[in-house]
């Protein structure tokens, strides 16, 4: 009996660490490389758009979205994840059509994306991350179809956020 009770401790004490993940901290420690996203992110002529603006394409560079508590953000759909209390939510649609291929988008700081295009949720293909890196805070990777989009960020700290829609090199 003793045995059994303590090859069942020693199996969780082994698989602690699953469960006490961390985020990876720091900037060298992205999937891929940042630079080119953080440029856009810190971009000093970035446009500053406000919740549910349209765009008639995609912007060149990075640009900043103010947010607004989740009641008042009216997103076109409601988010996957549900931001908790006391955060931020806004979007932004893309009427005209990007180019069809495998775009990053990137966050400033930390928030919830969903990328809707054609009344569907859009899934990233990657996903990357890491904190205490100044300036940028996640990036995935999604395939857009050549058909217009909406981004919604939810679950925001702050009351605006930077964002980053570029095709990959």
């Amino acid at each position: 009996m003793w045995r059994t009770s303590v090859l069942v401790a020693l199996l969780l004490l082994g698989s602690a660490p699953a469960f006490a993940a961390e985020e990876p901290s720091g900037c060298d420690k992205f999937k891929w490389s940042i630079d080119r996203e953080r440029a856009a992110l810190t971009a000093p002529d970035r446009a500053k758009l406000t919740s549910g603006n349209e765009l008639a394409a995609l912007p060149t560079g990075g640009f900043t979205l103010a947010l607004a508590a989740p009641a008042d953000a009216k997103l076109p759909r409601p988010p996957e994840r549900a931001p908790k209390d006391g955060t931020f939510a806004g979007f932004a649609g893309f009427k005209n059509e990007p180019k069809a291929g495998l775009y990053t988008i990137s966050l400033s700081s930390g928030g919830w994306v969903d990328v809707v295009q054609d009344g569907h949720f859009l899934k990233p293909k990657a996903f990357s991350g890491a904190t205490d890196c100044e300036d940028i805070r996640k990036t995935m990777k999604y395939e857009l179809a050549a058909s217009p989009f909406v981004l919604q960020v939810s679950g925001a700290k702050e009351n605006s956020i930077s964002i980053a829609i570029l095709p990959t090199e």
